[in-house]
Formats: structure tokens, C-alpha cells, sequence
């Protein structure tokens, strides 16, 4: 086991529940439902890279020990990017996230081709998709992440005008977490997108549909 925090990058199931102030079994159920990222040592040991025990403490507000934090300084640092070409929409969606989540840095993106350039400078971890994109659309752009590591490996949260019955399979096969149909309740995107920065959560289907 690691004696100083600040000397290593990966910490043992023991060692994640003594800085989070747990029993060694929560922080190992933590690991085994999928909330906390580790992998297996080839004695079948667990083990847990440093950022995503920061971004697993900072995603459930714990408070994260100043030796952790300083060996993942930028991990802290959650990134949501914003893709949608309605301008007010957009601006709308990043001012209430920016109240709600004041530690976690927002990008904008008004077209694909915005976005993929973002997304290979940032790396976001959670990505707000609008499908109806000019240039690149949505559905391109889902792709082309799917396709290359260049743009990282964000949580996809789609938003969309449509209302073709069949969007629902169109989306599961992007990868994405759920949808929303428009016009969108901040609330519910905000409670989605708080879960997505704490772990992926399965597909859900979220339907906001118009009055």
C-alpha cells in the first residue's frame, strides 16, 4: 500500500475508503457497482487511478484531501461542452449550468465543426448534443467519437427538435446516455447531467415534450 498520497497515482480499495472516510467494504461496492472506476492487479486486487477518485469524490461533493487534490489538480476540473446552433438555447443551458455546477468548466459550440475542435482541445466529460446541426450534424459528429480518440470519451446527453418515433433507436445507437425532446427542462437536464459527472448512468429516455 501506498504510505504518502502524494507519491503515487493509484491507491488500493483500503486505501480509497481510509481518504474517504468510509469502511473498506462501501469503497469496495463502490468499485463493484460501477460508481467508482478500478481495475483488477493480477492478484485480483483492486485498484484506483487518483483522478477518478477525484472525480468521483468531487462528483458527490466529499470533500477532497488538499495532498489528493494537488496530485490531480486538473482533475477537478470537470468539462461540459455545450453543442447547439440555437443561440439562445445555448447561452440559456450555460448560464443555468454555470449556477449549478460553479466548479465545472462550459464550453459552447454553435455547429459540428465547432465541436470537434473543441472536443479534441478539451476532452469534455460531458457532452449536450443538438442533432439538427448545420455543417457536421449530430449524428456525424456521434460518429466520428465513436470512431477516434482524439475527442475523448465524453457522456453524450442528446437534445432534439424531432419527433420521428423511430428517434429513440437512432439514438441508443450513438452511444448516447438518454435524450431529451425539445423544449427542455433545465431541472431535468440538470439532474441528468449531475449524475453523469459523478459515473455514467445506463440509457434512460427522457422525453420533454412540448404543452
Amino acid at each position: 500500500m501506498a504510505k504518502d498520497f502524494d507519491k503515487t497515482l493509484v491507491y488500493s480499495a483500503l486505501e480509497v475508503a481510509n481518504i474517504c472516510g468510509v469502511a473498506n467494504q462501501t469503497a469496495i461496492n463502490w468499485i463493484r457497482n460501477g460508481y467508482l472506476k478500478a481495475f483488477n492487479t493480477p492478484g485480483g486486487q483492486y485498484r484506483v487511478y487518483a483522478d477518478d477518485l477525484v472525480s468521483f469524490m468531487s462528483g458527490r461533493k466529499m470533500r477532497i484531501p488538499d495532498i489528493l487534490s494537488s496530485v490531480c489538480a486538473d482533475s477537478t476540473k470537470m468539462k461540459i461542452l455545450i453543442v447547439e446552433d440555437e443561440s439562445g438555447l445555448n447561452t440559456v443551458i450555460k448560464t443555468y449550468f454555470e449556477k449549478h455546477f460553479p466548479t465545472v468548466t462550459i464550453f459552447q459550440a454553435f455547429d459540428g465543426f465547432e465541436a470537434g475542435a473543441i472536443m479534441t482541445r478539451e476532452q469534455p466529460d460531458v457532452l449536450i448534443l443538438d442533432l439538427g446541426l448545420p455543417g457536421v450534424n449530430g449524428f456525424e459528429l456521434c460518429k466520428k467519437i465513436a470512431d477516434s480518440d482524439s475527442f475523448g470519451n465524453p457522456t453524450i446527453i442528446i437534445i432534439t427538435a424531432c419527433q420521428d418515433t423511430d428517434i429513440e433507436k437512432q439514438i441508443k445507437d450513438l452511444n448516447a446516455t438518454c435524450f431529451f425532446r425539445k423544449p427542455v427542462v433545465l431541472q431535468e437536464l440538470k439532474e441528468v447531467v449531475q449524475s453523469c459527472l459523478s459515473y455514467p448512468p445506463p440509457y434512460i429516455r427522457i422525453d420533454t415534450l412540448c404543452a
